[in-house]
C-alpha cells in the first residue's frame, strides 16, 4: 500500500477545514439573514404590522419635535407623541404574533435610528424606553397570549406603557412633570386600539362561520 503524499493531505484536510467553515456560515446565515427575510416575505400583515411599528416610532418622536407639549385631557399636557407612543405597543404585539420578537427587537433599533436625523436626545431616550419595556413585554404578553389575546395585548400595553413613560420622561426631559399625561393620552390609544381589534376579529369570526351563499 502505498503512502499518502503529505502535502496532499495537508490541502485536503485544508479544502475540507474551509468546506466545514462555509457550511457553518451558510447556515449561521440561513437562520440570521435569510429565513427571517423569507419568512416576511410571505406574511404580508406580519410586514405590515412591522412597518407601523417602525413607523409609530419615529412619528412618536417627529410630533415632539413638531408640536412639543398638547393637552391630553383632564387638565393635563404630555409630549405630543403620547398618541403615537400608546399605538406602538400595539403594533409591537402585533409584530411579535406575525414574525417573532427578534424583528420586534430590530423595529426599535430601526426606529430609533431614523428618530436621531430629527433629535438625537430623542431618538436614544425614545430606543432605550421601547427597549426596556419590550423586556417587560416578554414578560408579560407573550405568557398571557396564550389564554386570551386582547387580555394579552392590553395588560402588556398597560405595564408597558407606565415603564416606557417614566424612563423616557427622566431621559429626554430630566423630570416626570408629565407623566400622569402620558398614562391618560397612551391609556386613552390603547383602549381605543384594542377595541378596534376586536371588533376586527370579531368580524373575522363570524365571517368564517356564516355560510357562503351560491
Amino acid at each position: 500500500m502505498t503512502e499518502a503524499c503529505p502535502i496532499t493531505a495537508g490541502l485536503a484536510a485544508v479544502v475540507q477545514s474551509i468546506g466545514g467553515r462555509r457550511s457553518r456560515w451558510r447556515t449561521s446565515y440561513d437562520t440570521v439573514v435569510e429565513i427571517p427575510f423569507r419568512r416576511i416575505l410571505s406574511d404580508p400583515a406580519g410586514a405590515l404590522f412591522l412597518a407601523g411599528y417602525i413607523l409609530t416610532i419615529l412619528a412618536a418622536n417627529w410630533a415632539i419635535t413638531a408640536f412639543g407639549v398638547v393637552p391630553v385631557g383632564f387638565g393635563l399636557m404630555a409630549p405630543a407623541g403620547v398618541y403615537f407612543a400608546g399605538l406602538a405597543f400595539t403594533f409591537r404585539d402585533l409584530t411579535q404574533d406575525a414574525l417573532g420578537k427578534r424583528w420586534v427587537l430590530g423595529a426599535i433599533v430601526v426606529g430609533a435610528a431614523l428618530s436621531a436625523v430629527l433629535s438625537p436626545q430623542l431618538a436614544l431616550a425614545s430606543g432605550i424606553a421601547f427597549l426596556f419595556s419590550e423586556l417587560l413585554d416578554f414578560a408579560v404578553y407573550t405568557p398571557l397570549r396564550k389564554r386570551n389575546w386582547l387580555t394579552a395585548v392590553f395588560a402588556s400595553n398597560i405595564v408597558g406603557l407606565v415603564a416606557d413613560s417614566a424612563l423616557f420622561l427622566s431621559l429626554a426631559f430630566g423630570n416626570l412633570d408629565f407623566l400622569s399625561g402620558q398614562i391618560v393620552g397612551k391609556v386613552t390609544t390603547t383602549v381605543v386600539a384594542v377595541a378596534l381589534l376586536y371588533a376586527f376579529r370579531r368580524y373575522l369570526q363570524r365571517s368564517e362561520t356564516e355560510p357562503t351563499s351560491l
